[in-house]
């Protein structure tokens, strides 16, 4: 009988232990901020891979007025060495990224997280978020409401054997039910990877200068990973 117990234990201790051996890797993620002018907004993800155990850290730069990256970014910094700690990553993409806005810049036109969804939210809606820009109440602003929609690109050759790929559409819901398109996919950027779902995972907004809103829809990408889903993060931008 103990012998049947201490089977028992040890077929439970690889078990979990294979569940998470098995597990794909979410990223942190980390809002920057925006320029003083609110026409850059910036965030951070950072996280060990799953499958090889390297660190990495990437850094984004946003035109909001065009939702388009400032030259020569993303910044993407990843170690080919796993004894290489996460922090050294983080600091080498900081470094990397202090030359095309610097970081106290950043920090002192943070902005507020109007609204968030944690990856392992499972009571939120992934397709819709609805936000007070900031925080007066009552309100004086209208809200911001965004609402994504997954589309199905079909079977792609880098990504063999995992079914179609998605893109999604990214909707802003105005006055009266107006809408307007902020994003629709026709392609899979390479940058990516394989996804396989979307969810919003927040909003940033930022009031600078004259009373200008800018702003910043999170979302965060489900993709095929070594070891099961990875989870990263890109951002719609946009100003009112």
């Amino acid at each position: 009988m103990k012998m049947m117990k201490l089977l028992c234990l040890a077929g439970l201790s690889l078990l979990a232990v294979s569940q998470v051996a098995q597990a794909g890797d979410a990223a942190e993620l980390n809002v920057l901020g925006f320029s003083a002018d609110g026409k850059v907004f910036a965030f951070e993800e950072y996280g060990i891979q799953d499958g090889s155990g390297f660190a990495y850290a990437h850094r984004f730069y946003i035109d909001t007025t065009t939702d388009k990256f400032l030259p020569n970014t993303p910044v993407r910094v990843q170690m080919e060495d796993e004894s290489v700690g996460l922090q050294v990553a983080r600091d080498e993409a900081r470094k990397r990224g202090d030359k095309i806005i610097a970081e106290a810049v950043l920090s002192a036109n943070r902005g507020r997280l109007a609204g968030f969804n944690a990856v392992t939210e499972t009571s939120a809606d992934a397709q819709r978020m609805v936000v007070n820009p900031r925080p007066v109440f009552p309100p004086i602003d209208a809200p911001l409401e965004f609402r994504l929609e997954e589309i199905s690109l079909g079977e792609i050759e880098r990504c063999p054997g995992i079914g179609p790929v998605k893109g999604f559409k990214l909707v802003q819901v105005g006055e009266g039910g107006k809408t307007t398109v902020m994003q629709e996919d026709k392609d899979v950027p390479l940058s990516r990877g394989c996804p396989t779902g979307y969810r919003i995972g927040g909003v940033q907004t930022f009031f600078g200068e004259g009373g200008a809103m800018s702003y910043a829809v999170l979302i965060t990408v489900v993709r095929h990973g070594f070891e099961g889903p990875d989870h990263r993060w890109l951002a719609v931008t946009g100003r009112m």
